[in-house]
């Protein structure tokens, strides 16, 4: 055997890995978006999607859309490319075949193009889809290693938590759809106002957001989620799942700064988030979840910044976002790189790997800087622009702001120094160039910015515009002064110097913030809640395939419940009306009160051919009735399918044994079946005709049928109920007429073999 890295391959097999086209493929189409996005210029595409709910297909690629777009799709492909090499080497470790990159490269790239979309949307429910469609792409790729629990179990957390906050964006939605008439998000910002409405609608669109970007109290997801494989680790915390939250704060945020409170809770949530994912991460010993909690405390830092407000607010957290999404990518790379090569993802077992692994050392060096906020790197910029956001926000959130940063200088420096200083432990196999190109690239990126900062602030600039609501400004630059702004840098790493020369601080706290989020966080009220649903759905379950009469009554009671809850919760004045009798009613009447004694007559029937003949009578008197009020077609048809069913009845039931059914002795008789049995019957019965009764008392003002007879001769058609069913419902037809074949399929098959049931 020959080791390399963590991957176990049978002797001479490393150098013929099969090429990973699909992989290669998904990063050409990733560099074709980020030339698109970067040469476009602007420009937005509207067209009617759903025009009766006044839904719009409406995209526009402003500066915000610029900013993440380039995100999505630069990072894309970087990651695109260095999970190549890793997903080969990965499949191979897991003894896995090659096949199964099919279940990882349209997932990555579908989560792409859903980021890209999410960043251009113009309408909130099309944000809402591409909201969702980003934690669908999530969960697959969490989970692809599912034959680990940890992995299944992680991905159905994150699915959980992220689309049922993401009911709260739909909610949000709606109620601003309500008070204002559109989900256009322009028109939105136009119209909305300070109202009670708009307040909570914002607050709904921003508790989706923050469940979205992990944070607290509903973070907990996110370390979790690091059971994925590093190249999905790399992509969903730098550029896309967790952008996700904070690049619809940004798309929103006019009509969140429409109400104080919801900016004051950003601000409250953002900086929680920033102390708790700081703390914690300083006490980590895996690589990725060092990084894990690192990213909930980065983006606290936009969350709080998105709070703040203003042109210093927006810009910061724009530029931000872009520093953050360089290095942070670069880092799990990084991390996945060192597993690789060594075997180990634990930060006490690693060390040395500076003179055995140089390039890697400076290139990671290079974003831990980044991050870090030193100079001669982009990331000196963002925190000279957190720090004069804060200071225009006042003093308490100075502090905190310099708390934060000194916070990401402890816990990224421990987490390099640690890599890469100290005596060499382990081994260390050869290290594929394409897991250290992307780092180096990014490095490269990142001391670029550093230098030639101008077209990465205007680039945010043109960002921070959108979510401000007017242009913003942003000039960063070196000065070699005592401005607060640098006093607070100065005062930030001298802070986190002494973190990282005094461990024992660290290891005091952060096992207390630890112990308290494990007794009283979230995640112990997430696995109460799921293992409750568990049993409570195992009990209904256990209930419900008893008999048949209880799979019956499993549907229609709760129907009947529901509708009757609606009933409730809606006012009814003058919503049920009793006409007169009069003309062909005096006919219909007796017809419906025949139907009622056949009804009767089948649920005591005891035996089977008079059970069909009564149900044969009901649809009979059906069809007269819907010849008494004028429809002779629906009657004759009804006529034809009725007698087909009822000869079809009589035929089967004739062919089954004579005798009582053998009863089922493992389910019990219970006395008392039949009041459960009349109960649901009586719960769902009283449901239809509530419902029937209503409808039928405020018949819809504007017909349908005068627009289908109007459309008939435009469908080459001249009668109206073939072009309903052959072209106004075409493919719903097709649909139905696929089903039968499938059914008449099933049911030759087991005659054929003479086992129909």
């Amino acid at each position: 055997m020959v080791v390399r890295g963590d991957v176990d391959t049978p002797d001479g097999d490393a150098g013929r890995l099969t090429p990973d086209w699909q992989g290669w493929v998904a990063c050409a189409a990733a560099v074709a978006g980020f030339a698109l996005c970067l040469l476009a210029g602007g420009g937005a595409f509207s067209v009617p999607w759903a025009p009766s709910l006044d839904l719009r297909l409406s995209f526009a690629l402003d500066g915000l859309a610029v900013l993440y777009g380039l995100l999505a799709t630069g990072v894309g492909a970087l990651v695109f490319a260095y999970g190549t090499r890793y997903l080969t080497l990965h499949l191979e470790h897991e003894r896995r075949a090659a096949v199964e990159r099919w279940r990882f490269w349209p997932w990555m790239a579908l989560f792409a193009v859903a980021m890209v979309g999410l960043a251009t949307a113009q309408d909130l429910v099309l944000v809402f889809v591409f909201f969702d469609l980003t934690a669908v792409c999530s969960y697959f790729l969490i989970g692809f290693d599912r034959s680990k629990r940890a992995a299944r179990t992680a991905a159905l957390m994150a699915l959980l938590v992220t689309v049922i906050a993401a009911v709260a964006m739909l909610v949000g939605a709606v109620l601003l759809h309500a008070a204002h008439g559109t989900f256009s998000i322009p028109e939105l910002l136009e119209r909305a106002d300070g109202s009670a409405t708009t307040t909570l609608a914002a607050a709904s669109l921003a508790v989706a957001a923050l469940a979205k970007s992990a944070q607290v109290p509903l973070h907990f997801w996110l370390p979790r989620a690091m059971a994925a494989p590093t190249p999905v680790s790399a992509y969903l915390h730098s550029a896309a799942m967790v952008a996700a939250g904070v690049l619809v704060i940004g798309r929103v945020h006019p009509l969140l700064a429409r109400s104080e409170a919801v900016l004051t809770g950003l601000v409250v949530v953002g900086a929680s988030s920033v102390v708790v994912g700081g703390v914690l991460a300083l006490r980590q010993d895996v690589l990725k979840q060092v990084l894990a909690y690192s990213t909930i405390s980065q983006y606290g830092y936009v969350v709080m910044l998105y709070g703040v407000g203003g042109a210093e607010g927006n810009g910061a957290a724009a530029f931000y976002v872009l520093a953050h999404g360089v290095a942070k990518s670069a880092l799990f790379m990084t991390a996945g790189a060192v597993t690789t090569a060594t075997g180990e993802d634990r930060l006490s077992r690693l060390g040395g790997l500076g003179r055995r692994a140089p390039v890697l050392a400076v290139a990671a060096g290079a974003a831990s800087a980044t991050l870090a906020a030193l100079p001669l790197t982009i990331g000196f910029f963002k925190d000279e622009l957190l720090f004069t956001a804060a200071l225009a926000h006042g003093p308490p959130t100075s502090v905190l702001a310099v708390v934060a940063a000194t916070l990401t200088f402890a816990y990224v420096g421990r987490f390099w120094a640690g890599l890469f200083l100290g005596p060499p432990r382990g081994r260390v196999d050869g290290m594929p160039a394409l897991l250290v190109a992307p780092v180096v690239v990014l490095a490269a990126v990142a001391v670029f910015g550093g230098v030639v900062v101008e077209p990465f602030a205007r680039l945010a600039s043109d960002a921070a515009g959108v979510s401000a609501g007017g242009p913003v400004a942003l000039s960063p630059a070196y000065h070699l002064d005592a401005r607060p702004e640098n006093l607070m840098a100065v005062a930030a790493w001298a802070l986190g110097g002494l973190l990282l020369a005094l461990p024992r601080v660290a290891d005091r706290v952060a096992p207390v913030v630890a112990a308290a989020g494990e007794r009283w966080g979230p995640r112990r009220a997430y696995e109460a809640a799921l293992h409750g649903l568990g049993r409570l759905s195992a009990a209904l379950h256990d209930r419900e395939v008893r008999d048949l009469r209880t799979s019956i009554a499993a549907v229609l009671v709760p129907a009947g419940v529901l509708i009757g809850l609606a009933f409730a919760a809606t006012p009814t004045a003058g919503a049920y009306v009793v006409g007169a009798v009069a003309g062909a009613d005096w006919l219909v009447l007796p017809l419906l009160a025949l139907v009622v004694v056949a009804t009767a007559l089948i649920a005591r029937a005891r035996s089977r051919v008079t059970a069909a003949l009564a149900l044969a009578v009901v649809g009979f008197a059906l069809a007269a009735v819907y010849a008494l009020v004028g429809a002779p077609d629906v009657a004759l048809v009804a006529v034809v399918v009725e007698t087909m069913l009822t000869l079809v009845f009589v035929a089967a039931l004739a062919r089954m044994p004579s005798g009582d059914p053998v009863r089922d002795p493992v389910v019990p008789v219970r006395p008392g079946r039949r009041r459960r049995d009349l109960s649901a019957g009586g719960v769902a019965g009283l449901a239809v005709f509530v419902s029937v009764w209503g409808f039928l008392s405020q018949p819809a003002s504007d017909s349908v049928s005068a627009e289908h007879v109007r459309l008939t001769p435009d469908a080459h058609g001249g009668d109206v109920v073939t072009v309903i069913v052959a072209d106004f419902r075409g493919l719903d037809t097709l649909v139905e007429i696929t089903v039968l074949l499938v059914a008449v399929v099933g049911v030759a098959t087991l005659m054929r073999r003479g086992r129909l049931w």
